[in-house]
């Protein structure tokens, strides 16, 4: 019998609806997704999508960390207290026989405390504050979404086999690397946000004498990169996850530069790519004298980028999703 499922979607950047619809065509289940985003127009066939009500607007919380035990649960909140109360109508009316939650502590806890069996999808970074832990302790298998080893927080490493390390999820796993570079330098600034301005761009492409082209926050939103990645002679990134699968995808050739996110998410992956030798990394936007030789480096780097564990990525966390659901893990 098929099982049918709950999928919880965060709204910030498109990174993890990005992930959702790159494992979506490797798992058999009916999936019923809610999220405050709008529904996406490629949601698989049979899937349904629930827009939830915010929680983050209408001035200031009140208490919203319950005194340091949660991230996110503002007394008085009716978008806040809405919004879970939907997901609980939603798990009992469809029968849910399990919950992927990427991602939350409080929606976390509320399909465990349903009786759901629960995915969670974590992110690098000092995840070992209060919230954090309790998310992880009532979760039955943690997806991580890139290569172990690599990246092995010690707080993972301590949750032992409910921890399941899937590689870099890219919804470009399947498709061939191959073609030829050009001079050009793509820099993949995603939807996210970032600390660097139009005038710097300008400034590292005056700099560097090749011809920029941006992708996403400050330039043109491009659906389906994979072009732009495979034909960079370099391609420079923040470090989010999904950027860095795809980065992995292409086998591109990397300048990345980490962006401030919670719990030096992006920075920790920074160090994890530095160490690994699979980009040049930048810890700020780097100065115009330090352009042209980062660039040369960069565009003469042969990377391993096979060691992110792309290759299968998806359905290693499909499968995942789909043995704990069914009581195998």
């Amino acid at each position: 019998m098929i099982p049918r499922l709950g999928w919880y979607v965060h709204h910030h950047g498109r990174g993890h609806l990005t992930r959702l619809l790159a494992i979506a065509p490797h798992l058999d289940a009916e999936v019923d997704c809610v999220s405050s985003l709008p529904a996406p127009a490629d949601l698989p066939s049979g899937w349904t999508w629930t827009v939830l009500d915010r929680d983050d607007d209408g001035g200031r919380p009140v208490d919203p960390t319950v005194g340091g035990m949660l991230h996110w649960a503002p007394v008085g909140h009716v978008g806040h207290r809405s919004r879970l109360s939907v997901i609980a109508a939603a798990a009992a009316e469809r029968r849910w026989d399990g919950m992927v939650v990427d991602t939350s502590v409080e929606v976390t806890l509320l399909a465990r405390l349903l009786g759901l069996r629960t995915v969670v999808v974590t992110q690098p970074g000092h995840r070992v504050d209060r919230p954090h832990m309790l998310g992880f302790a009532a979760a039955d298998t943690v997806l991580a979404p890139w290569a172990r080893g690599i990246l092995s927080p010690p707080h993972l490493e301590e949750l032992g086999e409910k921890v399941v390390h899937t590689g870099g999820i890219s919804r470009f796993a399947a498709r061939g690397a191959g073609g030829t570079r050009t001079d050009e330098v793509v820099l993949l600034a995603g939807s996210g946000g970032s600390a660097v301005g139009p005038a710097a761009i300008r400034d590292a492409e005056k700099a560097t004498g090749r011809r920029w082209r941006v992708l996403g926050e400050g330039g043109a939103w491009a659906e389906d990169p994979w072009e732009a990645l495979v034909s960079a002679a370099v391609v420079v990134s923040w470090a989010g996850q999904n950027a860095v699968a795809d980065l992995a995808a292409a086998h591109a050739p990397a300048i990345v530069v980490p962006q401030e996110r919670p719990f030096e998410e992006q920075r920790e992956t920074g160090r994890a790519l530095r160490r690994a030798g699979l980009a040049q990394v930048a810890d700020e936007w780097p100065t115009i004298a330090q352009w042209p030789e980062l660039i040369d480096r960069a565009s003469t780097a042969r990377p391993k980028w096979e060691r992110w564990e792309v290759a299968g990525a998806p359905q290693r966390a499909a499968a995942a999703i789909s043995d704990t659901v069914r009581g195998r893990r």
